[in-house]
């Protein structure tokens, strides 16, 4: 009669075990980590999954460079239409220099996920 509670809770287990979400992972970036490019005019992340928009934004900034501090480049970063591409769109041409993307995303799982990477522009 013991085995009946161990072999349902083992199963009801193993069940619970398969519905685990997965994070939002960025899968590519334009432009890409380390790239150099021509001034963009906007910069694409591409996600795993879909996002939720109120949750999910990315800021641009342009690295420290002699004589000047980092500056945040206002931009507005918005989700594109399939749902997992966070599109980050400066309010002017980029000048030249290194520039970092921090990005914070939300899915329906509900979990923040944070990443940054650089590229130039020539």
């Amino acid at each position: 009669m013991r085995r009946v509670p161990v072999l349902i809770a083992t199963a009801a287990s193993l069940a619970l075990a398969g519905t685990a979400y997965a994070h939002p992972k960025l899968l590519s970036a334009n432009p890409s980590a380390n790239a150099t490019v021509a001034k963009p005019t906007h910069i694409e992340l591409h996600f795993s999954e879909k996002l939720m928009p109120a949750f999910s934004k990315a800021e641009l900034t342009m690295a420290a460079m002699p004589g000047m501090a980092a500056m945040k480049m206002a931009s507005v970063a918005k989700l594109g239409p399939d749902g997992r591409t966070l599109i980050v769109t400066p309010n002017g041409p980029l000048p030249h220099g290194r520039y970092s993307v921090a990005w914070q995303v939300v899915s329906t799982d509900t979990h923040k996920v944070a990443g940054s990477y650089a590229f130039a522009v020539k």
